[in-house]
């Protein structure tokens, strides 16, 4: 990747949680402003993921920010107390499905930018509990941007996945292919996407298994684990969001992915040599445990990236780099979460609703 081209960042950076991310897919609506003004009031709505509270920390430096979110098991005020202080930086503990109090915050704040990270995301718990995962993505979307819609904010920026195109052995997606989800959490998240496009048409494997060993328990694989999956380093990620808030044009979606892909299988067997400093096919596989298989487990999901490439973004931060430094993040900060421990267990698998 080239100079960058979007708003500067301040060195030394500040310090963030350190993760590698899933490949994502963002969705963006607005009036048309084609940059982001200094002063201009962001709000990030649910609890980010690594790459998301990178952002609200680099963000919150020269900009005033606003994060609104619930507290549930899988939300740690403390990974943002780096920012706390900040004069620039308000809490807001809240409900995304609360349409009566969301209103109230768009009323009162006078939000300029929303980024839109709010959802249930577990893909095994979505065949589990599938009406939960469709009254939060899907309702609680609605609720969010008919919000924004009618406070006029300047751009809406809607974080989706990979996963609403389905999976695929041979053939990348672009942004116009269609969406085919193959299980309830990326059905939910497609279907929120529709709604997010309607108005201005009118719009986790990695912490859990370095944790695992960081605590002497096995890696959990669903099935052969086989499936191979896209990652990317959670800063680059910041720099792609970014680079969509500044460049991104109205309407539009923009792939953030990669084409560094690994199999599950294999991921676990790196960081088990990493943290177990074990080169011994026999003594790996002491430290992976095969479960059973979710009822749909894509064994891959190809996207092209190309689109985003055209705005100045690709990712630069190598693989080797990005997995150790995440490893020694969660070394250090696994314990910010409470009942962290109840997080390592297996989801449960069951049979699709019929």
């Amino acid at each position: 990747m080239g100079p960058r081209a979007f708003i500067p960042l301040p060195a030394p950076a500040p310090t963030v949680e350190l993760e590698v991310a899933d490949a994502l897919a963002v969705s963006v609506s607005g009036r048309g402003a084609a940059e982001t003004a200094s002063q201009r009031l962001t709000l990030a709505a649910g609890w980010p993921p690594a790459a998301g509270k990178a952002i609200i920390t680099f963000c919150v430096v020269f900009s005033p920010f606003l994060t609104y979110f619930k507290l549930d098991y899988c939300a740690s005020l403390k990974n943002l107390e780096t920012i706390s202080n900040k004069q620039n930086y308000k809490f807001i503990q809240g409900d995304i499905c609360d349409s009566h109090f969301v209103k109230l915050l768009f009323e009162t704040e006078k939000i300029d930018i929303v980024l839109h990270f709010a959802a249930q995301t577990h893909v095994d718990l979505s065949f589990v509990h599938a009406f939960e995962f469709t009254y939060v993505n899907v309702y609680g979307t609605h609720v969010l941007v008919s919000a924004a819609h009618e406070a006029r904010v300047e751009k809406f920026i809607y974080v989706s996945t990979d996963e609403v195109y389905g999976g695929s052995l041979d053939k990348e997606f672009d942004e116009s292919s269609p969406k085919q989800p193959t299980n309830p959490y990326a059905s939910s998240k497609a279907a929120a996407e529709c709604f997010v496009q309607s108005y201005w048409e009118r719009y986790r494997v990695i912490p859990k298994f370095i944790s695992l060993l960081q605590h002497n328990r096995k890696c959990c694989i669903h099935g052969s684990g086989l499936q191979t999956r896209n990652f990317l380093y959670a800063t680059d990620v910041v720099e792609a969001f970014l680079t969509v808030l500044k460049k991104g044009k109205p309407g539009e979606i923009y792939n953030i992915g990669t084409n560094f892909e690994m199999s599950v299988l294999q991921l676990a067997k790196e960081l088990i040599q990493l943290i177990k400093e074990t080169n011994s096919e026999s003594e790996m596989e002491n430290w992976v445990d095969y479960v059973n298989d979710r009822p749909t487990n894509d064994m891959r999901y190809p996207m092209k990236s190309e689109k985003i490439h055209g705005l100045g973004w690709r990712p630069k931060v190598p693989w080797k780099e990005g997995i150790q430094k995440t490893i020694e993040w969660y070394r250090e900060n696994f314990h910010n979460w409470k009942n962290a421990e109840k997080a390592l267990e297996p989801f449960p698998v069951q049979p699709p609703f019929v």
